[in-house]
């Protein structure tokens, strides 16, 4: 396909291009039609959605801190452009994509008890439980507004995009709550392939809505949008596997959490299930299994047994796999080819998060 004029500064639209500033520039395309889509809602909730994106502390004082990396953002705006959209499109669907995300963010914080975000409170620890849930209602409502007001003749069709990924980010989120009351070993264990579906559903989804939705909303042909949202799908399995990794062997000050955090509160992680399945994992299964807190000592002997079981190599392995079919699904339909590079280029950027 003929490449027409990249939204993309023409230094960073190459697979050569440094991801960090792919996502700093969508940001910018996004923020002031995200802003304005915010500026909508009720003042205190408005200022609830400001804290949560990074904009501003609590009392709406500009805050120093920096928001997300704005993944989906960019998934929209470059899935979009690779499809042939006009820019307009994939800044539409980037900010209901964005609104949909962080109305996910404020509810999960609340079911998971997380009391920190990006190295912040989160709102329902700085709004309170009940404000934080309205502030998430609102997001949601505002992102179906923004979407039912977007350009072009394919509402109804973006709508139901967006509602079928919701659909499935819920019944990823109710598995992954449903995991944790399963046992680790026995036929009750939860398998690493239902592990996958989980992921695909509760991180893929959207992913897979954010780079398939400027697609929709311009009318592409129905083999672009669908290698898009798989792409976007796969994508979801691999980032949410890196984070399971980083989870419990990451370094704190570049994820924001404690070391072994995930090991701490004893959540079914990939590298945990892939390693329970190995031969001899008894010890790791009742180190895991013991109602006693894990402390320091723990949790640091539980790490070295996931690794020795294979579990690391594993959940890597299966990143490495879903990024192998996100670049598949993209090299199986035509895409302008400055956006399809620079969606390459995220995932060379998402794979360094490995370490």
């Amino acid at each position: 396909m003929t490449t027409r004029s990249s939204v993309l500064p023409s230094a960073l639209s190459s697979p050569a291009g440094a991801a960090p500033h792919i996502l700093d520039h969508c940001r910018e395309l996004v923020r002031p039609a995200l802003e304005e889509a915010v500026a909508r809602l009720h003042p205190w909730v408005g200022e609830m959605a400001a804290y949560s994106f990074g904009w501003c502390e609590v009392g709406g004082a500009p805050a120093a801190a920096a928001g997300g990396k704005g993944l989906r953002q960019a998934l929209a705006v470059l899935g979009a452009e690779a499809s042939g959209a006009p820019v307009r499109s994939g800044v539409a669907a980037a900010v209901a994509v964005e609104l949909v995300h962080t109305f996910s963010l404020l509810h999960d914080d609340i079911m998971d008890g997380d009391p920190t975000r990006r190295r912040r409170p989160t709102v329902w620890k700085a709004y309170g439980t009940g404000p934080a849930v309205l502030a998430g209602d609102a997001l949601f409502a505002l992102a179906v507004e923004t979407l039912a007001d977007a350009p072009g003749g394919q509402v109804p069709a973006a709508v139901r995009h967006m509602s079928t990924a919701l659909n499935d980010l819920v019944r990823g989120q109710a598995d992954d709550l449903l995991f944790e009351s399963r046992s680790w070993t026995g036929p009750d264990a939860v398998r690493p392939d239902e592990y996958r579906a989980m992921a695909e559903h509760k991180t893929g989804a959207l992913l897979g809505c954010a780079a398939a939705l400027g697609a929709v909303l311009a009318g592409a042909q129905p083999a672009t949008i669908t290698a898009l949202d798989r792409a976007g799908r796969h994508l979801g399995v691999a980032f949410q596997v890196i984070d399971d990794i980083l989870g419990v062997w990451g370094d704190p000050a570049l994820t924001g959490k404690p070391v072994h955090a995930d090991l701490r509160r004893r959540k079914k992680t990939f590298p945990v299930l892939a390693a329970l399945a190995a031969p001899d994992t008894q010890r790791l299964a009742l180190l895991l299994d013991s109602p006693e807190p894990l402390d320091d000592t723990v949790v640091r002997r539980a790490a070295v047994l996931i690794e020795e079981a294979g579990g690391r190599a594993a959940a890597l392995a299966e990143a490495h796999r879903h990024i192998a079919a996100v670049d598949a699904c993209l090299d199986s339909v035509p895409l302008e080819q400055a956006a399809a590079d620079g969606l390459r280029a995220l995932l060379s950027f998402l794979l360094r998060r490995e370490s």
